[in-house]
């Protein structure tokens, strides 16, 4: 079997990845689009203040849930510490790159050492 591509091939794979990108740029640039012209109305005034908070608190909840492991003897403190340093470092800097850096980092050690 050869190693090489075929044209229909080569011309299959770039026809996928230029609809991907499409399909992606679209998902982003629509709602920009549309919501420019609506940025006045309540609701979606309502949304841009309250919305981003919301989907950060699910995920921190979806994250305290699914990755600690609360049947271990320090019960989650692989998630636990890591959540703190990022709500800690974000009250103190107000920087979110930083806070979710050091989160990161944070869990990561704790999941490479084995410490937890």
């Amino acid at each position: 079997m050869d190693s090489m591509l075929s044209a229909d091939s080569t011309a299959y794979l770039l026809a996928f990845i230029a609809v991907g990108t499409a399909a992606t740029f679209a998902t982003r640039v629509i709602p920009f689009a549309f919501f420019s012209r609506h940025s006045e109305h309540p609701l979606i005034q309502h949304l841009g203040r309250y919305l981003p908070a919301a989907v950060m608190s699910l995920l921190v909840v979806i994250f305290l849930l699914r990755s600690g492991h609360w049947s271990a003897p320090m019960l989650g403190l692989d998630a636990l510490v890591p959540s703190l340093v990022v709500v800690a470092l974000h009250l103190w800097r107000r920087n979110a790159l930083l806070s979710i850096i050091a989160g990161t980092a944070c869990y990561m050690v704790f999941q490479q050492s084995g410490l937890f």
